[in-house]
């Protein structure tokens, strides 16, 4: 009995402990080192640009899931996307030609400030991020950003097949099965 009351008393310490770490996720999902962001410019602010900056965006994100969704972590998918920066950037130029556009997409990796952003529970800081950054033609126009990873805006895209990982599950998993 005092075996059952100990371990119980320790599934609760560790159900209380990763309440605390998901309350907190909530409030601030961590660091800017723990995210990929990705970043797509419109080339202006035109109907036209914008429309074709959302077609661009599906196609890149369809590209880019399956690259990233076997990725351990975020230098793993930060890897990735570098070894791919010229197939994003030809799938982006892709789709701007069929939908009558001529011109380019500059696709490349670098550090850049973001402001407050809230992914339904999620809330990551104003801070400075490494992110994937796609231009379209001039870049100046509205732009829509999310996360690369962890995948926060990637789940809707039809095929995907994301895997998420919970470390207290994992060690609760572990507790049981010794």
């Amino acid at each position: 009995m005092k075996k059952i009351c100990i371990l119980f008393l320790g599934f609760v310490i560790i159900i209380l402990t990763a309440l605390g770490g998901a309350v907190a996720a909530g409030e601030n999902a961590g660091a800017p080192s723990e995210f990929l962001r990705i970043h797509i410019r419109a080339n202006s602010d035109s109907a036209a640009d914008q429309a074709v900056k959302y077609l661009v965006r599906d196609a890149i994100v369809e590209e880019i899931t399956p690259w990233v969704a076997g990725c351990a972590d975020r230098a793993e998918a930060l890897e990735e996307t570098k070894v791919h920066l010229k197939e994003i950037e030809r799938t982006g130029e892709a789709v701007l030609r069929e939908n009558g556009f001529s011109y380019g997409v500059r696709a490349a990796v670098r550090r850049e400030t973001f402001p407050t952003r809230v992914y339904e529970e999620y809330t990551l800081e104003a801070g400075v991020y490494d992110a994937l950054i796609v231009e379209l033609g001039a870049g100046g126009g509205q732009n829509w950003w999310c996360c690369i990873y962890p995948p926060l805006c990637f789940t809707s895209v039809s095929g995907a097949n994301i895997v998420y990982r919970s470390k207290i599950l994992e060690i609760i998993d572990r507790f049981f099965a010794a």
